[in-house]
């Protein structure tokens, strides 16, 4: 279950960029690879922690979709969606192949960290549970960002104008609103979500170029049954994704769970193609 609120932050990343800009960002999970690295090499060289690195690396993961936004994505956002749809997997590919250059295809991990690999022990229906104490703070700080996030979009001027330009981007160009600042903010935000998921992950996790192939499919599942711009949904469907992985290892077979992830994913396409908070038909 802990894993579901880690697959929502990401989830809400895509989804806040789609919901504003109407741009699937494939190479989503790659920029996540991306905050893996940069707080791993941050504490190789600087023995900055990953919780502390946290400070660094979501500033310069927003600053670097910042970038991004200005010298590739403003060139296609009012491109054909399949425009944009095949320039962000590119995106993703090249992302991958330079970390493999950079780095090598080598499995990393951070042995000696603040939280280190300390485990806690609940009792639960009579049975005793072992929960990883960094997975556990990946898992609250997580849900910490993606409650920060939800309160900036709904209770701030600029949050009120990000929802303004995802509705109708005209109408809120009419009004005043600066719907180019607006497209950049959604990006640079959506990619520091997955700044913070990444730096939260090299506490416990294994880091390598393709590491972000995973998050973005479950990603990309969690906004599907969540319903595609709903931020809401997204961290719902993060933690069903979560809470079907738990049941299906504890009573199955713990390699099909992933597989039974995915046959949710197809019922809900096939009897809710918008998500359970998606856009009313």
């Amino acid at each position: 279950m802990l894993w579901g609120a880690i697959y929502a932050l990401v989830a809400v990343g895509l989804s806040l960029i789609w919901g504003v800009m109407g741009i699937l960002n494939l190479a989503h999970g790659d920029f996540l690879m991306l905050g893996m690295f940069g707080a791993y090499w941050l504490a190789i060289l600087t023995g900055i922690d990953p919780l502390i690195g946290l400070l660094i690396v979501t500033p310069a993961m927003f600053i670097l979709g910042l970038g991004i936004y200005k010298s590739l994505i403003t060139r296609i956002v009012k491109a054909p969606r399949l425009t944009a749809l095949l320039a962000t997997f590119g995106m993703g590919i090249f992302l991958r192949n330079l970390a493999h250059f950079l780095w090598r295809a080598d499995y990393r991990m951070l042995g000696d960290t603040l939280v280190g690999d300390r485990v806690i022990t609940v009792s639960i229906l009579g049975g005793t549970n072992f929960i990883s104490v960094p997975k556990l703070l990946a898992a609250g700080g997580s849900l910490a960002a993606t409650a920060l996030l939800y309160w900036f979009i709904k209770h701030t001027k600029t949050g009120r104008a990000l929802q303004a330009t995802a509705m109708n981007r005209q109408a809120a160009a009419l009004m005043g609103i600066d719907t180019e600042r607006m497209y950049m903010l959604a990006y640079g935000l959506g990619i520091a979500c997955v700044g913070v998921a990444g730096t939260l992950l090299t506490n416990f996790f294994i880091i390598f170029p393709e590491v972000g192939i995973m998050f973005v499919l479950f990603a990309l599942v969690a906004v599907t049954i969540g319903g595609f711009g709903s931020i809401h949904g997204a961290l719902i469907g993060g933690l069903i994704i979560g809470l079907i992985e738990s049941v299906g290892g504890f009573v199955g077979i713990p390699a099909l769970k992933q597989a039974l992830v995915f046959a949710v994913f197809v019922i809900v396409v096939v009897l809710r193609p918008r998500g359970l908070f998606g856009w009313a038909d």
